[in-house]
């Protein structure tokens, strides 16, 4: 779902300037909305992409991967030899996202990992260069502090959906919106993070670890 964030002829302009995808992105996106499954989308996947390159990141946990729209974004980044891993609670998902993995032809540096993210991360040992968070957002809170200890210094924690369409401005008693005004609390707050939210679609923390 794309956020409401920008002024719509903003966003659409935006929109506009986007380079077609490769068919297998452009069918995933055609396929996330017929479906309703809830991906990244090309203007965000674009700037995965970037801070992942441009950082050299080369070990990659993801928490929250759905099909696998930014995986591939991110592997595509990271290139030959990173290790990479997708994690989502759906077997469904991840058989999907199994296949377009394959078909994107960076399945070889992907490890795929069906559960909760959150109890899976546990799971991998080592530090990560680049952490991001996609989960449910009433787990925003939770896979924050579990993530930062997991990243090397001068790695990066990504973050979705942090603007959740302009709802975080409200008082309100939803606790998924609560979860995400108290993860952008936390990132601001915390000692070993510089962040910036990035006010792209529905809102993007980009977090470096010191």
């Amino acid at each position: 779902m794309a956020g409401k964030i920008l002024n719509s002829n903003v966003e659409k302009y935006l929109e506009t300037l986007l380079p077609k995808r490769d068919p297998i992105l452009t069918e995933m996106e055609r396929y996330a909305k017929k479906h309703d499954v809830p991906i990244i989308g090309p203007a965000c996947g674009r700037l995965l992409y970037l801070l992942a390159q441009t950082s050299g990141a080369k070990r990659i946990f993801e928490m929250g991967s759905a099909i696998g729209y930014s995986t591939i974004w991110l592997a595509r980044a990271a290139g030959p030899g990173a290790e990479i891993y997708y994690t989502d609670g759906s077997a469904e998902n991840a058989k999907l996202a199994g296949q377009n993995l394959n078909r994107a032809g960076v399945s070889d540096r992907v490890q795929i990992l069906v559960g909760d993210a959150l109890l899976l991360l546990d799971e991998i040992g080592g530090l990560f260069d680049l952490i991001f968070i996609d989960v449910d957002k009433h787990q925003y809170p939770k896979a924050m502090q579990k993530a930062v200890p997991r990243l090397k210094s001068g790695g990066l924690l990504i973050t979705d959906n942090v603007l959740w369409s302009g709802r975080v401005t409200a008082k309100t008693k939803d606790v998924r919106t609560s979860s995400i005004q108290q993860f952008n609390r936390l990132v601001y707050s915390s000692d070993e993070l510089f962040p910036v939210i990035v006010p792209l679609r529905d809102g993007v923390a980009v977090c470096r670890k010191s």
